[in-house]
């Protein structure tokens, strides 16, 4: 998968609505800036980021890119629904209820009909969503579903997407997963996934896809407001992402820069995703991705005691 992996949240009208054709541009401008991920799931605008992203790959060679979607939300319609979907985040009609359900039927009926949103005849990752209230089904039933449905071919590989590095401990123990997507616990401001995922993802041959490296923006633009985790950040860290920020550019380097070239630090990345709505967001991220950091920086920081001595950073300037 490519450094850069393109998160399609974005496209499925998250919390703003996108038009069709910005949603195709996103995609559009993400291949040509050499992403070759992206991710989707239903839960992103009641299948419409299925929809989207699917469409917009079609005319790309289905065997230079990689595609991963979710499970354990089944979407059900709800006849002579009225308003939109925008308490679960999504600025779309409410069409569809969403159903939690980690059993092996509920696994294989999602898969069928991600991969008719998709339009494609594979789907190459398929992360178990957020089990985190449904762990001991997710484990005893939705991940044997899942390894059966990569024997018959539909499933190129299974891995395990959460907001929490802890239980995703338990799944790269327990299981034979390939990937775990970790979004917003290894930034610059959270290194929780440090503690004990990074080392054994490492030690078991697991990859790592690092979410949320911005922190939900609080990395990306640091100003009074901006939000940590989608609510209003604590003055404390917006004190520190400020210090982060006076460091960076101290050094030439944009915050946003460093917060997407951080994780690579650590041998068991192998990539990091960004929610984009629109081509000039991808385009931003791209360009943040490859600019020079220099180790300098990574010494200044720790120096600072903005970040601890021991995490692994980019040993030699990128």
């Amino acid at each position: 998968m490519s450094e850069l992996a393109f998160g399609a949240a974005g496209i499925g009208n998250l919390f703003t609505e996108v038009s069709g054709d910005q949603a195709e541009a996103a995609v559009v401008a993400a291949w040509e800036a050499g992403v070759r991920y992206f991710d989707t799931a239903p839960h992103y605008g009641l299948g419409l980021s299925e929809r989207r992203l699917g469409d917009a790959l079609q005319g790309f060679p289905r065997n230079e890119f990689t595609v991963s979607t979710k499970v354990g939300r089944l979407l059900e319609p709800t006849p002579g629904a009225q308003g939109d979907d925008l308490a679960d985040g999504f600025a779309v009609p409410a069409t569809h209820g969403r159903r939690w359900d980690f059993s092996a039927e509920g696994v294989r009926r999602s898969i069928e009909e991600s991969l008719n949103r998709l339009g494609l005849d594979r789907i190459d990752i398929a992360y178990l969503h957020d089990p985190d209230d449904h762990a001991d089904q997710a484990v005893a039933e939705a991940y044997p579903e899942l390894e059966r449905l990569r024997a018959e071919g539909v499933l190129g590989a299974i891995g395990v997407g959460m907001n929490q590095a802890d239980l995703l401990v338990r799944f790269v123990r327990e299981t034979d997963i390939d990937a775990v997507l970790l979004a917003g616990r290894y930034s610059l401001l959270d290194q929780h996934g440090l503690a004990e995922l990074l080392p054994l993802a490492a030690e078991r041959g697991v990859g790592v896809v690092v979410g949320g490296v911005f922190n939900s923006g609080l990395l990306a633009d640091p100003k009074p407001g901006a939000t940590f985790d989608y609510t209003v950040a604590p003055t404390e860290l917006l004190n520190r992402a400020l210090q982060l920020k006076e460091v960076c550019e101290r050094h030439g380097v944009p915050l946003r820069a460093a917060a997407l070239r951080f994780p690579f630090g650590h041998p068991a990345v192998a990539s990091v995703l960004v929610g984009a709505r629109s081509a000039t967001e991808v385009r931003d991220a791209a360009v943040m991705l490859n600019r020079r950091v220099p180790e300098a920086l990574w010494v200044d920081l720790k120096g600072r005691g903005l970040l601890p001595e021991g995490v692994p950073t980019p040993g030699k300037a990128e």
